[in-house]
């Protein structure tokens, strides 16, 4: 039986070995809950997707020392189309090189979904997903104006609802007021996604439309 066109692709990028975390398990299989990781957090919006009708496809990138998060996933399966892909991390390092080994198997337009990233707010991703119709590139984003935090996440200038400028954890984060938790595109750009993660890059994301949360939590992080 062969699988349905999906109407969305979700790129989950698993292959970080998440050193900052300091726990001897993978950060996005933290327990925040019983029987609640932080997986499941990040996934929930792509869970909203599926509950709304659209049929998903969510791309694991993932590496040999993630097996287990790749076993777990295991409970995903009835939910959406699960991909697999390994990324060797000498030929296509870092996140540009996870989005690059995943973007083959994408169909439809693409979100950018960080499995140790919580977003809040509900409908997030599929309003960041319908917005790619009109703007091409859009984000969840929420309000940020810790230095130290900005320096480590992609960082973004906001003005209303439009991104004015976008960079991946700069080294000077100053005139940037806001970070993104999740990246939605359009099919006909997403071959330029990788380039929302190199920081020497001029990002994409300059024009997105950005759609603010009240929350983005970073869990690659001993504190969280």
């Amino acid at each position: 039986m062969t699988a349905p066109t999906p109407d969305v692709s979700v790129i989950l990028p698993c292959a970080g070995f998440g050193t900052r975390f300091g726990a001897p398990y993978a950060k996005e299989l933290h327990c925040l809950a019983p029987g609640v990781t932080v997986l499941d957090r990040s996934l929930e919006a792509v869970v909203e997707l599926v509950k709304s009708g659209l049929c998903v496809r969510v791309v694991v990138v993932f590496g040999p020392h993630k097996l287990d998060t790749v076993k777990y996933l295991a409970r995903y399966a009835g939910t959406f189309q699960l991909v697999f892909v390994y990324q060797d991390d000498v030929a296509e390092p870092g996140l540009d090189g996870a989005i690059r080994c995943a973007l083959p198997l994408t169909s439809g337009p693409v979100a950018l979904v960080l499995p140790d990233i919580v977003v809040s707010g509900v409908g997030s991703l599929l309003s960041a997903l319908r917005q790619t119709e009109v703007a091409g590139w859009s984000v969840v984003a929420a309000e940020e104006r810790d230095p130290g935090v900005l320096r480590q996440m992609g960082a973004l200038t906001v003005a209303g609802e439009t991104v004015e400028a976008a960079a991946e954890k700069p080294a000077d984060p100053a005139g940037f007021n806001a970070l993104w938790g999740i990246v939605a595109v359009s099919a006909e750009q997403a071959h330029r996604l990788p380039d929302v993660a190199r920081r020497d890059a001029d990002s994409p994301l300059a024009g997105a439309r950005a759609l603010m949360v009240a929350r983005i939590v970073n869990y690659n992080t001993t504190g969280g």
